[in-house]
Protein backbone atom coordinates (compact mmCIF):
# COMPACT_ATOMS: atom_id res chain seq x y z
CA UNK A 1 0.00 0.00 0.00
CA UNK A 2 1.25 3.22 -1.13
CA UNK A 3 1.13 5.62 2.21
CA UNK A 4 -0.14 9.66 1.88
CA UNK A 5 2.42 11.65 2.52
CA UNK A 6 0.54 14.44 4.94
CA UNK A 7 2.21 17.66 6.17
CA UNK A 8 1.01 18.19 9.53
CA UNK A 9 1.41 22.07 10.42
CA UNK A 10 1.57 23.17 14.32
CA UNK A 11 2.78 26.27 16.45
CA UNK A 12 2.19 29.44 14.64
CA UNK A 13 1.90 33.27 15.76
CA UNK A 14 -1.00 33.31 17.34
CA UNK A 15 -1.78 33.46 20.95
CA UNK A 16 -2.83 29.59 20.92
CA UNK A 17 0.51 28.52 20.17
CA UNK A 18 0.94 26.41 22.89
CA UNK A 19 -2.82 24.70 22.36
CA UNK A 20 -1.83 24.16 18.92
CA UNK A 21 1.80 22.03 20.08
CA UNK A 22 -0.95 20.43 22.51
CA UNK A 23 -3.60 19.35 20.20
CA UNK A 24 -0.78 18.47 17.25
CA UNK A 25 0.64 16.02 19.70
CA UNK A 26 -2.39 14.22 20.19
CA UNK A 27 -3.31 14.40 16.35
CA UNK A 28 0.70 13.21 15.27
CA UNK A 29 0.14 10.24 17.79
CA UNK A 30 -3.09 9.21 16.52
CA UNK A 31 -1.91 8.90 12.93
CA UNK A 32 -1.53 5.51 11.48
CA UNK A 33 2.49 4.66 10.37
CA UNK A 34 1.28 2.01 7.27
CA UNK A 35 -1.17 4.63 5.95
CA UNK A 36 0.74 8.00 6.20
CA UNK A 37 4.24 9.47 5.72
CA UNK A 38 3.56 12.46 7.88
CA UNK A 39 5.93 15.25 7.60
CA UNK A 40 6.37 17.47 11.04
CA UNK A 41 6.24 21.28 10.30
CA UNK A 42 6.69 23.06 13.24
CA UNK A 43 6.08 27.12 12.86
CA UNK A 44 7.48 29.08 15.33
CA UNK A 45 6.17 32.39 17.31
CA UNK A 46 8.07 34.78 14.23
CA UNK A 47 5.96 32.89 11.45
CA UNK A 48 8.71 30.61 10.10
CA UNK A 49 8.20 26.78 8.89
CA UNK A 50 10.56 24.16 10.50
CA UNK A 51 10.87 20.58 9.06
CA UNK A 52 11.55 18.43 11.97
CA UNK A 53 13.14 15.24 11.33
CA UNK A 54 11.53 13.86 14.46
CA UNK A 55 8.63 14.82 17.06
CA UNK A 56 9.95 16.74 19.99
CA UNK A 57 8.46 18.66 23.11
CA UNK A 58 11.61 20.84 22.46
CA UNK A 59 10.85 22.82 20.46
CA UNK A 60 13.33 25.67 21.16
CA UNK A 61 15.86 23.07 20.37
CA UNK A 62 13.84 20.72 17.10
CA UNK A 63 17.11 21.04 14.84
CA UNK A 64 14.87 21.35 11.31
CA UNK A 65 15.48 22.85 8.33
CA UNK A 66 13.49 25.88 6.92
CA UNK A 67 10.78 25.28 4.95
CA UNK A 68 10.07 27.56 2.20
CA UNK A 69 6.41 27.30 -0.24
CA UNK A 70 7.17 26.88 -4.15
CA UNK A 71 3.38 28.22 -5.33
CA UNK A 72 1.79 26.33 -8.21
CA UNK A 73 4.66 23.66 -7.86
CA UNK A 74 2.63 21.25 -5.18
CA UNK A 75 5.92 21.61 -2.98
CA UNK A 76 8.60 22.89 -1.02
CA UNK A 77 11.48 23.36 -0.07
CA UNK A 78 14.11 22.99 2.25
CA UNK A 79 16.81 25.26 3.47
CA UNK A 80 19.66 24.24 3.81
CA UNK A 81 20.20 20.57 1.43
CA UNK A 82 17.18 22.30 -1.55
CA UNK A 83 15.53 19.08 -0.80
CA UNK A 84 12.06 18.98 -2.15
CA UNK A 85 8.83 17.35 -0.41
CA UNK A 86 5.87 17.14 -2.45
CA UNK A 87 2.70 16.33 0.10
CA UNK A 88 -0.26 14.43 -0.78
CA UNK A 89 -2.43 16.39 1.51
CA UNK A 90 -1.55 19.58 4.68
CA UNK A 91 -3.40 18.75 7.73
CA UNK A 92 -3.37 22.35 9.78
CA UNK A 93 -3.71 21.81 13.45
CA UNK A 94 -3.29 25.41 14.07
CA UNK A 95 -5.61 28.09 15.81
CA UNK A 96 -6.08 31.57 15.65
CA UNK A 97 -4.34 34.16 13.15
CA UNK A 98 -2.58 32.81 10.57
CA UNK A 99 -3.86 29.48 11.02
CA UNK A 100 -7.57 29.28 11.10
CA UNK A 101 -8.07 32.93 9.37
CA UNK A 102 -7.98 31.83 5.59
CA UNK A 103 -4.57 32.73 5.22
CA UNK A 104 -2.76 28.94 5.33
CA UNK A 105 -5.78 27.88 3.54
CA UNK A 106 -5.00 30.74 0.68
CA UNK A 107 -1.20 29.14 0.41
CA UNK A 108 -2.24 25.60 0.19
CA UNK A 109 -4.67 27.05 -2.62
CA UNK A 110 -1.50 28.56 -4.63
CA UNK A 111 0.61 25.62 -3.94
CA UNK A 112 -2.00 23.11 -5.79
CA UNK A 113 -2.21 21.02 -2.32
CA UNK A 114 -4.96 19.80 -0.76
CA UNK A 115 -5.89 21.12 2.89
CA UNK A 116 -7.96 19.53 5.04
CA UNK A 117 -10.72 21.86 6.46
CA UNK A 118 -12.87 25.00 5.04
CA UNK A 119 -11.12 27.08 2.28
CA UNK A 120 -10.16 30.18 2.34
CA UNK A 121 -13.51 32.15 2.24
CA UNK A 122 -15.03 29.90 5.02
CA UNK A 123 -12.32 30.43 7.18
CA UNK A 124 -11.89 33.83 6.85
CA UNK A 125 -15.94 34.37 7.47
CA UNK A 126 -15.89 31.85 10.55
CA UNK A 127 -12.96 33.82 12.20
CA UNK A 128 -14.95 37.34 11.90
CA UNK A 129 -17.88 36.77 14.73
CA UNK A 130 -19.59 39.81 13.12
CA UNK A 131 -19.31 38.57 9.99
CA UNK A 132 -20.53 35.26 10.80
CA UNK A 133 -23.41 37.00 12.87
CA UNK A 134 -24.46 38.76 9.77
CA UNK A 135 -24.84 36.26 7.58
CA UNK A 136 -26.17 33.78 10.43
CA UNK A 137 -28.89 36.24 11.20
CA UNK A 138 -29.66 36.50 7.36
CA UNK A 139 -30.09 32.88 7.20
CA UNK A 140 -32.98 33.12 9.97
CA UNK A 141 -30.29 31.43 12.28
CA UNK A 142 -30.62 32.95 15.78
CA UNK A 143 -27.80 34.82 17.47
CA UNK A 144 -27.21 37.09 20.78
CA UNK A 145 -28.11 40.52 20.19
CA UNK A 146 -24.82 43.13 19.77
CA UNK A 147 -23.27 46.18 18.84
CA UNK A 148 -19.67 46.61 17.15
CA UNK A 149 -16.93 49.09 17.91
CA UNK A 150 -14.44 50.20 15.36
CA UNK A 151 -11.03 51.53 15.98
CA UNK A 152 -11.59 55.34 15.39
CA UNK A 153 -14.94 56.11 15.62
CA UNK A 154 -16.48 57.35 18.92
CA UNK A 155 -16.89 55.44 21.96
CA UNK A 156 -20.18 53.41 22.77
CA UNK A 157 -21.93 55.40 25.36
CA UNK A 158 -22.20 52.39 28.54
CA UNK A 159 -25.92 53.22 29.49
CA UNK A 160 -27.03 53.65 25.68
CA UNK A 161 -25.41 50.09 25.29
CA UNK A 162 -27.21 48.66 28.25
CA UNK A 163 -30.58 50.15 27.57
CA UNK A 164 -30.33 47.94 23.95
CA UNK A 165 -28.62 45.01 25.02
CA UNK A 166 -29.03 44.49 29.04
CA UNK A 167 -26.98 45.20 31.91
CA UNK A 168 -24.62 41.92 31.32
CA UNK A 169 -22.01 41.90 28.59
CA UNK A 170 -19.95 40.52 26.88
CA UNK A 171 -16.96 42.55 24.97
CA UNK A 172 -14.79 40.76 22.26
CA UNK A 173 -12.63 41.15 19.78
CA UNK A 174 -14.14 40.43 16.09
CA UNK A 175 -11.31 38.07 15.50
CA UNK A 176 -9.45 35.92 18.03
CA UNK A 177 -9.98 32.47 19.49
CA UNK A 178 -9.94 30.42 22.95
CA UNK A 179 -11.65 33.46 24.36
CA UNK A 180 -8.52 35.63 24.21
CA UNK A 181 -9.58 39.16 24.89
CA UNK A 182 -12.76 38.27 26.27
CA UNK A 183 -14.03 40.12 28.85
CA UNK A 184 -18.11 39.66 30.54
CA UNK A 185 -18.73 43.33 31.75
CA UNK A 186 -20.96 43.87 34.91
CA UNK A 187 -20.93 47.77 35.54
CA UNK A 188 -20.31 50.78 33.94
CA UNK A 189 -16.76 50.38 35.27
CA UNK A 190 -15.77 47.41 33.48
CA UNK A 191 -16.82 48.42 30.53
CA UNK A 192 -14.31 51.31 28.96
CA UNK A 193 -11.68 48.74 30.02
CA UNK A 194 -12.85 46.23 28.20
CA UNK A 195 -13.25 47.61 24.83
CA UNK A 196 -9.29 48.87 24.88
CA UNK A 197 -9.03 44.82 25.84
CA UNK A 198 -10.79 44.00 22.54
CA UNK A 199 -9.18 46.14 20.43
CA UNK A 200 -5.07 44.46 21.80
CA UNK A 201 -6.68 41.92 19.35
CA UNK A 202 -8.54 43.64 16.58
CA UNK A 203 -9.85 46.47 15.00
CA UNK A 204 -13.56 45.64 15.93
CA UNK A 205 -15.08 45.15 18.91
CA UNK A 206 -17.98 42.96 19.21
CA UNK A 207 -20.61 44.18 22.29
CA UNK A 208 -23.02 40.91 22.57
CA UNK A 209 -25.68 40.46 25.17
CA UNK A 210 -24.59 38.21 27.71
CA UNK A 211 -27.07 35.19 27.28
CA UNK A 212 -27.79 32.82 30.34
CA UNK A 213 -27.84 29.69 30.01
CA UNK A 214 -26.14 25.81 29.38
CA UNK A 215 -22.65 26.17 26.87
CA UNK A 216 -23.50 23.45 24.30
CA UNK A 217 -21.42 21.92 21.27
CA UNK A 218 -21.81 19.87 18.27
CA UNK A 219 -19.15 18.71 16.23
CA UNK A 220 -19.67 18.92 12.26
CA UNK A 221 -17.61 16.77 9.46
CA UNK A 222 -17.54 16.00 5.93
CA UNK A 223 -18.29 18.16 2.88
CA UNK A 224 -21.93 19.54 2.08
CA UNK A 225 -24.41 18.21 0.98
CA UNK A 226 -22.72 14.99 2.59
CA UNK A 227 -21.70 16.38 6.17
CA UNK A 228 -22.76 15.02 9.62
CA UNK A 229 -23.45 16.40 12.36
CA UNK A 230 -22.70 14.73 16.06
CA UNK A 231 -24.18 14.63 18.99
CA UNK A 232 -24.62 17.19 21.77
CA UNK A 233 -21.67 18.07 24.55
CA UNK A 234 -21.57 20.30 27.33
CA UNK A 235 -19.49 22.93 28.91
CA UNK A 236 -19.37 22.81 32.82
CA UNK A 237 -17.53 25.76 33.41
CA UNK A 238 -15.60 26.64 36.66
CA UNK A 239 -14.95 29.75 35.95
CA UNK A 240 -18.04 32.89 35.64
CA UNK A 241 -17.44 32.04 31.81
CA UNK A 242 -15.66 29.76 30.05
CA UNK A 243 -12.19 31.69 29.38
CA UNK A 244 -8.58 30.51 28.08
CA UNK A 245 -7.55 29.48 31.50
CA UNK A 246 -10.71 27.92 32.44
CA UNK A 247 -10.09 25.69 29.29
CA UNK A 248 -6.93 25.35 29.41
CA UNK A 249 -5.03 25.92 32.81
CA UNK A 250 -4.20 22.73 34.91
CA UNK A 251 -6.19 24.24 38.11
CA UNK A 252 -9.22 24.34 35.63
CA UNK A 253 -12.80 23.07 37.43
CA UNK A 254 -14.74 23.05 34.49
CA UNK A 255 -15.91 19.78 32.58
CA UNK A 256 -16.65 18.55 28.93
CA UNK A 257 -19.75 16.14 28.92
CA UNK A 258 -20.91 14.20 26.36
CA UNK A 259 -23.63 12.50 27.72
CA UNK A 260 -26.31 15.35 27.85
CA UNK A 261 -29.95 15.43 29.54
CA UNK A 262 -31.57 17.72 26.99
CA UNK A 263 -35.13 17.64 25.83
CA UNK A 264 -34.68 15.68 22.75
CA UNK A 265 -36.70 18.43 19.83
CA UNK A 266 -34.39 20.98 21.46
CA UNK A 267 -31.14 18.38 20.87
CA UNK A 268 -32.44 18.23 17.54
CA UNK A 269 -33.25 21.83 16.76
CA UNK A 270 -29.36 22.27 17.79
CA UNK A 271 -28.25 19.42 15.47
CA UNK A 272 -30.40 20.82 12.68
CA UNK A 273 -29.16 24.40 13.00
CA UNK A 274 -25.51 23.03 13.15
CA UNK A 275 -26.30 21.43 9.83
CA UNK A 276 -27.44 24.26 8.42
CA UNK A 277 -25.14 26.81 9.91
CA UNK A 278 -22.55 24.96 8.13
CA UNK A 279 -23.92 25.12 4.96
CA UNK A 280 -24.28 28.70 4.35
CA UNK A 281 -20.78 29.83 5.89
CA UNK A 282 -19.61 27.99 3.00
CA UNK A 283 -17.50 24.83 6.05
CA UNK A 284 -16.47 21.89 4.55
CA UNK A 285 -13.91 19.00 6.41
CA UNK A 286 -14.66 19.85 9.92
CA UNK A 287 -16.28 22.86 12.26
CA UNK A 288 -17.24 22.79 15.99
CA UNK A 289 -20.64 24.84 16.62
CA UNK A 290 -21.02 26.46 19.68
CA UNK A 291 -24.50 27.59 21.62
CA UNK A 292 -25.61 29.17 24.53
CA UNK A 293 -28.92 27.69 25.60
CA UNK A 294 -31.33 30.05 27.31
CA UNK A 295 -34.72 28.45 28.60
CA UNK A 296 -34.93 26.00 25.06
CA UNK A 297 -33.95 29.24 23.13
CA UNK A 298 -30.80 28.22 21.44
CA UNK A 299 -28.41 31.18 20.46
CA UNK A 300 -25.24 30.21 18.42
CA UNK A 301 -22.21 31.54 19.47
CA UNK A 302 -19.80 30.88 17.28
CA UNK A 303 -18.15 28.50 14.58
CA UNK A 304 -15.04 27.28 15.02
CA UNK A 305 -13.36 25.72 11.71
CA UNK A 306 -10.04 24.47 13.12
CA UNK A 307 -11.20 23.52 16.54
CA UNK A 308 -9.13 21.97 19.21
CA UNK A 309 -7.78 18.30 19.81
CA UNK A 310 -6.28 18.72 23.24
CA UNK A 311 -7.11 16.16 26.24
CA UNK A 312 -9.82 17.97 27.15
CA UNK A 313 -11.28 19.26 23.31
CA UNK A 314 -14.64 18.57 22.83
CA UNK A 315 -14.63 17.68 18.96
CA UNK A 316 -12.70 14.41 19.23
CA UNK A 317 -14.59 13.55 22.11
CA UNK A 318 -18.35 14.32 20.64
CA UNK A 319 -16.83 11.75 17.40
CA UNK A 320 -15.46 8.98 19.97
CA UNK A 321 -19.12 9.12 22.18
CA UNK A 322 -20.14 8.46 18.27
CA UNK A 323 -18.03 5.50 18.09
CA UNK A 324 -15.15 6.92 16.06
CA UNK A 325 -11.93 6.14 17.68
CA UNK A 326 -9.04 9.18 17.40
CA UNK A 327 -7.60 7.30 14.49
CA UNK A 328 -10.63 7.08 12.18
CA UNK A 329 -11.30 10.66 13.04
CA UNK A 330 -8.01 11.73 11.52
CA UNK A 331 -8.29 9.80 8.70
CA UNK A 332 -11.81 10.61 7.63
CA UNK A 333 -10.50 14.38 7.97
CA UNK A 334 -7.69 13.88 5.47
CA UNK A 335 -10.31 11.82 3.25
CA UNK A 336 -12.44 14.60 3.00
CA UNK A 337 -9.59 16.83 1.99
CA UNK A 338 -8.31 13.97 -0.68
CA UNK A 339 -11.94 14.26 -2.30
Amino acid sequence: MTRQTVLLLFGGESSEHDVSISSARNVYAAMDGDKYNVLICYIDRHGKWWLLPRWTDELSEHGGSQLLAAPGTKSFMTIPGNNIIHPDVILPILHGKNGEDGTVQGLASLLHIPIVGCDTTASAVCMDKILTKQILEANGIKTAAYVVHRRGSVLPKYDEVVEQLGDMLFVKPSRSGSSVGVTKVHNKSEFMPAIHKALEHDDRVLIERAVSGRELETAVMGNPPRHTVSGIGEIVVGAEFYDYDDKYSAHSTSQVLTNVDLDPAVAEAIRGISAKAYEVLGCKGLARVDYLLEGKVPYLLEVNTLPGFTNISMYPKLWRAAGMHYPELIEALIDSAAK
